[in-house]
C-alpha cells in the first residue's frame, strides 16, 4: 500500500517523526482496530484514531446518546441525543477523516459473541464500564492472539495497560483482575461522578497506546498498568505478573 499525495499531506506530522515515518503511517492505514464502548474513553480514542488514519474502526456499543453523556463524550452534540452512539460516531468519523472505514455494531459484546465481533481485527481498545465485558474481550483477545489496550476511568483517576497474554511471560487482563465480577451494589459513574477532562486524557492515552502497538515505536509497554491520579496529579506504573493459574493464559 502506498500513500496518495493528499494522504502524505494529511499525515505529514506523523511521517516526519523518525519513530513512525511513512512505513508506520502505512501500517496505520492497514490496521483494523475494534473499540469497545463509545463512552468517555471511547469518544476521544475514536477521534484520535480516525485522525491518525487507521484503516478500519469497528465501534461496538449498544447504547444511545443522552444529555448526561455530553459532559465527557465529546464525539457527540445536542443533535445526537437519542441516537444510537454507533450512528453518531459514524457521522463524526466521516467528518473527521473520509479515509477511515467505519463499522458500527449496535450490540452488547459478551462471551458468546465476542469471537465473532473482534476475532478478525489487529488490535482491540477496550473502554467499557463492566468486568463481564472486559473479561470476555480479554479472553477472546488471548485466544485470537490480538493485542489488547485496556483503559478504565473513575472520578479523578484513570488507568491503562497493554496486554498480550498468549506470549511467554506476558500477563493478560484476567491475570490483573482475576475472576472479577460486577456486584449488584457496585458504585456507578452516575453515583460517583467523573471529571470530563479525565476521560479526554485517558481516551487520548489509549489511542496513543494503540498507535504504539500498531507502529512499534518506543519501549514495549505490555504487561504494565499505568495509574494516573488527577487530583495530585501523579502517575505510577505497576508491572503485572503472569498468573500461572489464570484460566485464560496460564500454564497450570
Amino acid at each position: 500500500m502506498s500513500l496518495t499525495d493528499e494522504q502524505l499531506d494529511r499525515y505529514a506530522r506523523h511521517i516526519v517523526l523518525r519513530e513512525i515515518g511513512g512505513a508506520g503511517q502505512v501500517k496505520l492505514r492497514q490496521a483494523r482496530i475494534a473499540v469497545i464502548g463509545a463512552g468517555g474513553i471511547g469518544c476521544p480514542a475514536i477521534q484520535y484514531l480516525a485522525a491518525a488514519g487507521v484503516g478500519m474502526l469497528r465501534v461496538i456499543d449498544d447504547d444511545a446518546v443522552s444529555l448526561s453523556n455530553l459532559q465527557r463524550q465529546v464525539l457527540f452534540g445536542m443533535d445526537d441525543i437519542g441516537r444510537p452512539k454507533v450512528e453518531a460516531a459514524r457521522d463524526a468519523v466521516g467528518r473527521l477523516n473520509p479515509d477511515v472505514t467505519f463499522e458500527g455494531v449496535a450490540r452488547r459484546l459478551n462471551a458468546d459473541n465476542a469471537a465473532g465481533l473482534i476475532g478478525d481485527v489487529d488490535l482491540v481498545l477496550d473502554g467499557c464500564d463492566n468486568f463481564a465485558t472486559r473479561l470476555a474481550v480479554s479472553d477472546t483477545a488471548v485466544r485470537a492472539r490480538i493485542p489488547l489496550v485496556s483503559a478504565a476511568l473513575g472520578m479523578f483517576q484513570g488507568q491503562i495497560g497493554t496486554f498480550r497474554g498468549w506470549e511467554n511471560g506476558q500477563p493478560c487482563y484476567r491475570c490483573f483482575v482475576g475472576d472479577a465480577f460486577d456486584a449488584d451494589d457496585c458504585d456507578t459513574c452516575a453515583e460517583q461522578g467523573v471529571l470530563g477532562a479525565m476521560a479526554g486524557l485517558i481516551g487520548s492515552w489509549a489511542a496513543l497506546e494503540a498507535v504504539r502497538a500498531v507502529t512499534g515505536f518506543g519501549p514495549d509497554p505490555a504487561g504494565k498498568v499505568h495509574i494516573f491520579d488527577g487530583v495530585t496529579p501523579a502517575m505510577r506504573t505497576i508491572r503485572i505478573p503472569k498468573d500461572p493459574a489464570c484460566r485464560a493464559c496460564g500454564s497450570d
